[in-house]
């Protein structure tokens, strides 16, 4: 059975928190609140949690879930390699909404579904979520929701369409849409992986960080 834990409640938080490492470490599943909308977590190291993941949200491995790091130094030790356009975008938007995705090492140990070889890689402006990542690494997050249905915003709405398939839920309460963002609440998610090959950055997600602001630190090379 589910449990749920409200982060507002110290005692609670602290529970919560121990038992979702405990259900993570176990490969079973966690809703967390980060700054855009709330996650379904797994480890991104065992290829059956990712799985479940993937069931609980009705997806195949053609839609692989991103992960959530807790800073710069695992950028580094993520991605192959980490383009100078790509250090200033997570200089000005990190912690927070930009996921980027990049060429993977090649050495990782880990199946995050059908990625061709790249990763989507975030760090989240949230202190739940920033907490849980530095005390058990890399998470496989993607939105806690039904494939098809809108992003939860609060946990009763995560918990309503996911259920029994997540063990503990972190409750964070109602997260508020970001101001002047797109129509999208998720994060916005550039694709770098063109620059090693003479390419630009293209945006393939709109979300919470506006074009513009991507345009204003990468310039021209920004493409469509």
């Amino acid at each position: 059975m589910a449990s749920r834990f409200d982060c507002s409640d110290a005692d609670e938080l602290l529970t919560g928190m121990r038992l979702a490492r405990a259900a993570l470490s176990r490969g079973e599943l966690v809703v967390v609140p980060t700054d855009t909308v709330y996650g379904v977590a797994a480890d991104a190291f065992s290829a059956a949690a990712v799985a479940g993941l993937l069931d609980a949200k009705g997806r195949t491995r053609q839609s692989p879930p991103p992960v959530l790091i807790p800073g710069v130094a695992t950028l580094d030790a993520l991605a192959a390699e980490v383009p100078d356009q790509v250090r200033a975008l997570v200089a000005e938007f990190w912690p927070g909404g930009l996921t980027v995705i990049l060429r993977a090492q090649p050495s990782l140990d880990w199946d995050l579904g059908e990625t061709r070889g790249t990763v989507a890689l975030r760090m989240p402006d949230s202190r739940i979520a920033l907490e849980l990542l530095q005390e058990v690494g890399p998470l496989a997050v993607s939105s806690a929701n039904a494939t098809g249905e809108p992003a939860a915003m609060d946990v009763d709405a995560a918990e309503s369409m996911l259920g029994e398939h997540v063990a503990v839920y972190l409750d964070g309460g109602v997260l508020e849409p970001h101001e002047g963002a797109a129509a999208s609440t998720g994060s916005t998610i550039v694709d770098a992986t063109g620059l090693a090959t003479g390419g630009g950055i293209r945006i393939v997600r709109h979300g919470v960080i506006s074009d513009a602001e991507i345009e204003r630190v990468v310039g021209a090379d920004l493409v469509t």
